[in-house]
């Protein structure tokens, strides 16, 4: 690889490590938001005091995005650093990343490992596979 070819590399991995966080984000959004309402009207659970409930999104969010980074990063240098240029690596990559953040944020809070439920592991596995999808077509092709 030439010079001007590495620097390339340098610039487009993490551009494109970006982008993928923002589909990720945009999946675990809308397809998140969607599931918790289903969960909220099936319920019945009171949402009167809405302060409480954005308090416990936002508070998800900064956790699930401090737990994830490191396995995406993890995907991310393997890939590169090995040449992989599978668009199946990737994808699982990335949704075993997402998938293992809501584990981690079970040790982290209890102290044990703790299942979380099911749905909320399908979301975070889906905006995985989904980041990882979008990290493999903008630069993992050309690992």
């Amino acid at each position: 690889m030439t010079v001007w070819g590495t620097l390339g590399r340098l610039l487009l991995v993490p551009i494109a490590f970006l982008i993928a966080t923002v589909a990720a984000c945009a999946v675990l959004v809308t397809l998140g938001l969607e599931r918790i309402t289903q969960s909220l009207a099936s319920e019945n659970i009171d949402t009167t005091n809405i302060a409480e409930v954005i308090s416990a999104l936002q508070s998800g969010a900064a956790l699930i995005s401090a737990l994830s980074i490191v396995p995406a990063l993890l995907v991310v240098i393997v890939g590169e650093v090995a040449r992989i240029r599978s668009a199946l690596f990737y994808t699982i990559g990335g949704g075993a990343a997402l998938a293992t953040a809501p584990l981690v944020a079970g040790m982290v809070d209890g102290g044990s490992v703790s299942a979380p439920v099911s749905i909320v592991w399908q979301v975070m596995a889906t905006a995985g596979f989904c980041g990882g999808f979008v990290y493999w077509i903008i630069a993992g092709r050309t690992a």
